[in-house]
């Protein structure tokens, strides 16, 4: 790595983090689990020590996701950024977790959720991610009692080192949501799978 972060990028829960990815230079984020030894790539990103995240400001955030076409139900629960750079993720299989770094879903910006495909041979919240089509719906609903409904875009499957950073964490003009999950073929020498799946999807209402 090029950088070292010394804490958690910080922006406004209204915008994704194309601030933040601009000012930064090949931090990696990663995603312990869906593996046996080691951590899978998502990512860059770097610190933005000048604005505040939504954890630390405000009480609304995600706590329950539906995704009805690959029985998914869980909970969410707070991802930030360990003092390494590295994604915090959830202890286990379950559940999914939300990155407080960016949007709450419904808001403005990239809402970003993470879970495992599996966990030490556990079937893991997000082990079908891959199988969701154009039009599914994900379904959060938030802290204040209101939900929040996205519409799949598309699914796709990237080399861990061929990560699409802006498109997965970066700005855009309106509510939208990314899932992430570990994907393609086990590689039993490195103890990781070789690729991110990564969802996109829009708000409904």
């Amino acid at each position: 790595m090029d950088t070292t972060p010394t804490g958690r990028p910080r922006h406004t829960r209204r915008g994704g983090l194309s601030a933040v990815l601009a000012a930064c230079t090949a931090t990696t984020i990663t995603l312990a689990g869906c593996t046996t030894t080691g951590p899978v790539s998502l990512g860059e990103l770097s610190p933005h020590p000048g604005i505040t995240t939504p954890a630390e400001t405000a009480v609304l955030r995600p706590d329950h996701l539906v995704i009805p076409a690959i029985r998914v139900d869980t909970d969410l629960m707070d991802l930030g950024l360990e003092s390494d750079g590295t994604l915090e993720v959830p202890p286990g299989a379950f559940p999914a977790g939300w990155y407080t770094g960016s949007p709450v879903p419904g808001d403005l910006g990239p809402a970003v959720l993470a879970g495992h495909v599996d966990w030490n041979g556990e079937t893991g919240v997000f082990h079908r991610l891959h199988e969701l089509e154009p039009g599914d719906e994900i379904i959060t609903r938030r802290t204040d009692g209101t939900t929040a409904v996205f519409r799949v875009g598309r699914v796709e499957n990237y080399a861990k080192t061929e990560f699409p950073t802006l498109d997965v964490y970066g700005d855009i003009d309106h509510p939208g949501i990314r899932l992430i999950t570990c994907g393609g073929e086990f590689d039993t020498a490195a103890g990781s799978y070789r690729d991110n799946t990564v969802v996109y999807a829009d708000l409904v209402t």
